[in-house]
This record gives C-alpha cells, structure tokens and sequence, in this order.
C-alpha cells in the first residue's frame, strides 16, 4: 500500500519566515556537530517561488557549520534540486529534488551526516553488500511530505549512494513535480525506478532492496540466520503483540528472539492512535520505534524482514520447535509464540487486483492527498470506513460510501459526522461487483443493489477498501494447529494453542476485538504463558547438549 503524492501543504511559509524554524534550527546543529569532513551542497534552481524556498532552507543550513558550503550554479533539469556530496569525493551523491521536509527532514539530516562522515547505524554487513555491488543503479524514488513509509525507502537509497560511487539516488517530492508524476503513472508513492523502469511501489528497507539488487543476497541471510544458537523463546511477528511477547520473556531471563515480516506490524500503517490508556495521542511509526527501542534495551534478538513458511511442533515437551523462513533459513525455539497479525481484507473482485496502487488503495491516511478533487468511493460501512470517509471528503472532491448491510456498522457519532458533509453519498445494501479501469488506472466501479438486483456504474478515480482484516495464518494450514473457520489461531485463557509449548497473540487470534491496547495485553499473556511452560518442562537431554 502507497502513500500519497501530497502537495505541499505543511511548508506554505511566509516571505520573512525561516524554513527552519527555532527548534529545528536548534536540533541540526547539534547533528551537524558529527560532521567529520566538510560537505557540499550544489543547488539547481529557477524563478520560481519553491527555489526560492530550496535557496533559504540551503543558505540556513550552511551557517550552521563551517564544514557545510551551499552553492547554486547546479544546471540539473529538474528545479529546484539540490545535491549533497562529500567535498571530497564527487562521485558519491544524493540529490533532494523539492524540499524534504515534514516525514522526510530526518532523511536530510541523516544524508547530511553520511556524507560529512558520520557513520551510519547499519549493520557492517550489509554496508559490505552495498559498497560491493557491481552494475550501475540509478534510483528515482518519488515520496511526499505526508508519507510516513516513504522515509525507510529514501534513506536506505540515500546509503547507498553515499557508500558506492556506482549507486545514483534522486529523491523527488511528488507535490513539486505534478507533472512528472501524472506522465510517469506514479498513483502511490513510495514508488521507486531503476534505470528508467519501475523497481518496486511501496515500502522498503535496505535489506529487501538489496535482496533484489544481488541475487546472493538471500542465501547469505539464510545462512547467517541458520547459525544462530536456538532460542529459548522465539516470536514470529512484530507487531504490538509481539514486542509485548518478547519483553515478557526476555525480562523472565529467557533468550528470546523476535523474527517479524516487518517489525511494527499495522502500527507503520496506522497514523492517529489516541485510545492507548496512558499515552494520549502518539502515531504508528512513533509507537513502533519506542517498541524497537524497548526489545533492543531487552537484548532480544530482532531478526526484521523474515516471514516464516512452515513450522515443525516439537515431538515431545521440552524438545525444538522448528520455523523454517521463506529464505530456506531455519530456526529452533523451545517455546514459540506465533503474533503474526493480520493485512486488509481484499474485496475479490474482477479489477481490484489489476489496479492496486492505479486508483485501489487500502490506507486513506496514505494515498488519500493523491485524490485531491477527484471523486473516490470508500468501501465499508463499519468504523475504519466511515472515519476513512470523513478524512477523504476533506480532500477529495466527492465520497461515495458504499455498505454491503442494510445500514452502516459504525458508531453513531461517526455516522453523524458522515452525514452532514456535503460531498459525500451513502450507499447501502451495495455490492461492489467490478472495478473498472482503462489499464492505467482506475476509471469506475460497477456497483449491484442488493436488494433490486439493479447494477449500476458509478465513474470515479480511487476505491479505497475498508471492509475488515484477515489473519496472516495460511501458512500454519499443515502446523497441526487449530484454527478458527476464519483462519484464526484458537487459544486459551493464557494464549496456549492445541500444540504444547506453542503460544499465540494479537490479530491473528480468535480473541475479539482487535485492537492495540488487546494485542499488547494478549501478547504479555502469550509470554507468561511461555515463561510457565519453560520452567515446567526442561530441555531433553539431546537438544540440551546440541544447544
């Protein structure tokens, strides 16, 4: 799933007003302070009003340090543009086309200190991978102020440009370059090219890129993953039932590891949370950076970027559970607490597959900006459709809201709020049989009445889907573990599943509700379970003297 190509929004200043404002200032030059070699910064600019702001933003970031130089002779096609490279060393570069602000100022202040020297916090291994690489790379990464998945995919680019001389990065900001983005059917960002050609649309970190990039990539992951010492306790899926999992365990003084798909789960797709007890508001990507922040303060073994294809039950208590990955990597576990979530449900329908980022999106957070008075229809009447409405109307130029029911599902001071925008339809007892499209992108939806039997077309530019979730269990259908009619983990009062030893949490369980404030609580309860099952059962004798 994308996030939007947004205008600019958030940067509208005014003509005596700095672009960093007295706390950025503040916090940039404390970074800048990290610079070990002097760096530049070669502008490509116009007349116009966003160079003027590229020339402002540059010439602040110059006097904060001696080392940082600013000039604006840059002849690029694309204006305004800016590159930063190490005085140094020419051949190693990234270039900023439009402003990296909002989501994207760490990225700026990261590039900044990569190429001034400072090291980045990546593993040695894979700066070894990047700076190897053979072939030339010219990335084109398009991404938006409001895109909370664009920065992982702008600074791993920017890494690896900075590291080989061989690797081009041009990071654009969507909203500065409309033009760009309609001729090239960029319909979701973030949407990256490589040499000219679509690389890859939506989120990703710089292991997956590289996985993609050196075919050798995977089996020395595999390999390196197989090596490891089995784990007391090991947790696949990182989501807030995971972390919760595994800080239970590893505060119990069990080596505990957590191999997750993409650690955060759901959170990096979840923006305003203000029903966690405690925290009055905080964000998705926020709230999992702090649950990162607290398992490596936990010493737990974070394995990210591993989705597991198989599992093997121990064949008697106290001996290995084996998680076989879809890398060919395996690992062994004594206890294992399965918290693999769960994704957005697909509708199913001829079309939703063909356009999934040309006009179907599942985040309205994300991809919403990029509908900007266009006319979008909202599928789902329950909660996340009716607040998916709300948010849209507000950006778009008309909502149809389409229920399955004979009535909407959400609460009554959603609906409320529903109802009394002007731009927005609803329909009920509607069944979204076809979405339609002219290849390129989506053009309309054919829409049945439940009730008549009449089908309709409705024309429209985006379908946003919000009609539940389903959980990420199809590939424990062999495990021997019990699942719902729905694909759920069944478990107990204390997160234990049919098979000894093995322990479930969160989404992609038959509790109800699923919410983070449950799953974060289910998954300390998944541990506790663990935790008494290690201490009741030893190690047999075998895999004691194998460990």
């Amino acid at each position: 799933m994308g996030c939007p190509v947004a205008p600019d929004g958030p940067l509208a200043k005014t003509k005596d007003t700095p672009m960093l404002d007295a706390t950025m200032t503040t916090q940039l030059k404390q970074y800048l302070a990290n610079l070990r070699e002097p760096i530049e910064l070669v502008a490509s600019l116009d007349d116009s009003e966003k160079s003027a702001k590229t020339r402002e933003l540059l010439n602040e970031i110059a006097a904060l340090h001696d080392l940082v130089t600013a000039s604006f002779d840059g002849t690029n096609e694309r204006k305004p543009s800016f590159v930063i490279r190490r005085a140094s060393d020419a051949t190693k570069w990234v270039r900023f086309a439009g402003l990296p602000m909002g989501h994207e100022f760490t990225s700026l202040v990261l590039a900044l200190l990569w190429a001034g020297g400072h090291p980045p916090k990546v593993d040695a291994d894979l700066i070894e991978q990047v700076r190897s690489l053979e072939g030339d790379f010219e990335f084109e990464m398009y991404f938006s102020l409001s895109c909370h998945n664009c920065p992982d995919v702008v600074q791993a680019l920017t890494l690896m440009a900075l590291e080989n001389p061989r690797i081009t990065a041009t990071l654009i900001e969507g909203g500065s370059y409309q033009d760009e983005v309609e001729e090239r059917g960029v319909l979701a960002v973030p949407a990256t090219f490589l040499n000219g050609e679509s690389f890859y649309n939506g989120k990703m970190e710089l292991p997956e890129i590289l996985s993609r990039l050196d075919s050798g990539a995977d089996a020395k992951a595999a390999e390196k993953l197989t090596a490891k010492e089995p784990f007391e306790v090991l947790v696949v899926g990182g989501g807030p039932a995971g972390a919760a999992s595994a800080i239970y365990t590893a505060r119990k003084g069990f080596r505990t590891g957590i191999a997750a798909e993409r650690f955060g789960g759901q959170l990096q797709d979840t923006l305003g949370i203000e029903n966690l007890p405690g925290t009055s508001y905080t964000e998705g990507p926020k709230l999992a950076g702090d649950l990162k922040n607290q398992v490596g303060e936990n010493e737990i073994d974070l394995i990210d970027l591993a989705r597991a294809t198989e599992i093997k039950p121990a064949a008697k208590a106290g001996a290995m559970h084996t998680v076989t990955f879809a890398n060919g990597a395996v690992l062994k576990a004594r206890s294992l607490i399965l918290s693999t979530g769960a994704r957005w449900r697909n509708l199913g329908v001829p079309g939703e597959a063909e356009y999934r980022n040309k006009g179907v999106a599942y985040c309205p957070h994300c991809d919403g900006p990029l509908f900007k008075g266009k006319r979008i229809a909202v599928i789902g009447g329950g909660n996340s459709g009716v607040e998916a409405a709300i948010d849209l109307a507000g950006i778009v130029g008309h909502v149809t809201l389409i229920e399955f029911d004979s009535k909407l599902r959400a609460d009554e001071v959603l609906q409320r709020k529903l109802r009394s925008m002007p731009n927005v339809d609803i329909v009920t007892n509607g069944q979204t049989t076809e979405i339609l499209g002219d290849d390129a992108r989506v053009n309309g939806l054919v829409l049945k009445d439940r009730e008549s039997g009449e089908e309709r077309t409705i024309e429209l530019e985006g379908v946003f889907v919000q009609i539940g979730l389903v959980p990420n269990t199809e590939w424990l259908a062999d495990s021997g573990l019990e699942l719902s009619k729905f694909g759920e983990i069944v478990t107990d009062e204390h997160g234990a599943t049919n098979l000894p030893g093995i322990y479930a949490a969160g989404d992609c369980t038959t509790v109800p509700d699923k919410q983070i404030v449950v799953a974060m609580g289910e998954g300390a309860k998944a541990g506790l379970g663990a935790f008494d099952y290690l201490i009741r059962n030893e190690p047999v004798d075998e895999i004691a003297q194998a460990a």
